[in-house]
Parts: C-alpha cells; sequence; structure tokens
C-alpha cells in the first residue's frame, strides 16, 4: 500500500518490551513477534557493556565448536525520525540488515512483504560486529532491572515465548546484581517480578547462575573482597 513502513527494526531485548519500546520514540510503535534462523549466523548473549555500569544483550558469532541458534523478538516498522532515534538510543552496536529468508512470523500476523529488516549488533573498535567482546564482570554486571524488562516483554506474547527467550540466550553470568527497586520485597513495585523469577528458574543455563544473584551490599563486599580490595 502507498506510504506502508519500509524499514523494520528487528528487537531482541528490551525493545521486545512495550513500554520500553515506546518511551525511545514518544509514541506507540506496534511489533509482531517473529524468529531468526540460525542459518543468520548469530547467538544471543550478554556481552554489551553499557556505559553505565552493566551488560546487556547483544548478539555474537559461536566459538568454535558451537552452533549459531534461533533468536525470537519482535518486527516493528521504524520509518522517518523513528530510525535515528533508534540508532542514537543503540549507540555502540551496529545496525546490520537480515536477510528475508532468514525469519519468519511466529504468530498469525504475517511479515511485511516489501521491507528492510535490521538489527543491532555491539561492535568494538577494530572488530567486525558481535566479535571481540567481553562479557559481565563484577564491574559490568547483568541487571535484575533489566532483565525483568527483557522478560516482561517476552511475556507479552505468551509463556512459550518467554521459555524460548530465556532458553535461546547464551553466557549468563555469577555477575548479577539484584538492583530491584526494594529488592528485598521486589513484588511492593512490580507485581511481576515473581513470574520473571519463576521463568528463570526453570530455564537450564539462567537458573544455574541464579543463586549468585545479590542485593548490592552483599554483592559489592563479595566481589571486593575477591579482588582484595
Amino acid at each position: 500500500m502507498p506510504g506502508a513502513p519500509t524499514q523494520f527494526i528487528f528487537g531482541y531485548g528490551s525493545l521486545i518490551n512495550t513500554a520500553s519500546r515506546n518511551s525511545t520514540t514518544g509514541a506507540p510503535v506496534p511489533a509482531i513477534p517473529v524468529r531468526i534462523s540460525a542459518a543468520f549466523g548469530y547467538i544471543r548473549t550478554w556481552n554489551d557493556r553499557s556505559p553505565s555500569g552493566f551488560t546487556a544483550l547483544g548478539l555474537r558469532r559461536p566459538y568454535k565448536g558451537e552452533s549459531a541458534s534461533t533468536i525470537n523478538g519482535v518486527l516493528c516498522p521504524l520509518d522517518g525520525d523513528y530510525m535515528t532515534k533508534f540508532d542514537a538510543r543503540e549507540e555502540g552496536y551496529a545496525r546490520v540488515e537480515v536477510p528475508r529468508d532468514d525469519i519468519e512470523a511466529v504468530s498469525w500476523q504475517r511479515l511485511p512483504e516489501a521491507a528492510r529488516i535490521w538489527l543491532y549488533v555491539p561492535v568494538r573498535q577494530g572488530h567486525a560486529p558481535g566479535e571481540g567482546l567481553p562479557g559481565p564482570d563484577a564491574s559490568f554486571p547483568l541487571l535484575a532491572s533489566y532483565i525483568d524488562v527483557v522478560v516482561e516483554g517476552a511475556l507479552e506474547y505468551g509463556p512459550d515465548y518467554a521459555h524460548e527467550l530465556i532458553e535461546t540466550t547464551a553466557d549468563w553470568s555469577q555477575y548479577w546484581l539484584n538492583d530491584r527497586e526494594l529488592a528485598r520485597r521486589p513484588w511492593v513495585h512490580d507485581s511481576k517480578a515473581a513470574t520473571v523469577d519463576k521463568f528463570l528458574a526453570s530455564a537450564a543455563h539462567a537458573s544455574a547462575f541464579l543463586p549468585h544473584r545479590q542485593c548490592p551490599e552483599p554483592y559489592a563486599i563479595r566481589w571486593m573482597t575477591e579482588k582484595g580490595q
């Protein structure tokens, strides 16, 4: 149709969450659930270090002996200045085009017939997108608040979708800071916190590291002690 969007972004982390996505544009951005095939050649992982001091979701190429995996996410139209706004939001990432044949819809909603589809891959100076990137450490941990945004966004599309997202995310870490508002009683500010924890506990990779998640005080004591500070 004349005037139909021609540029789309594939979101595989916080962009899945409607409120998080809309906060960038200041207006509603529709989305449909989709999946990228393993043929695209990437793995969803924890490898984007934010300057504010945490590690967000990104993509990387498989290591030797490892295979690429499917990546579920959402597809949203970003014509006009929306694309500019998301490019600014995803600073430190490279925008990479996804071949149309490598993406499929996972609901009754069809993919756009004629469109260019992009996603953001973390990039380190001197390396190709998704290569040579460090994972979490004591100074750049996983954040419970960020994980809440991602998993709660995935739950907008159902429990199977949320479980798939967690299971197809690699490189979970012992460096996991529980920075939730009122972290010892998170349900006061977020009624979905217990549901998120239930899904994390049910996924093999994430559940292995969930016991390491700590509130700020014990987190600081543990890692400062181990560093001999």
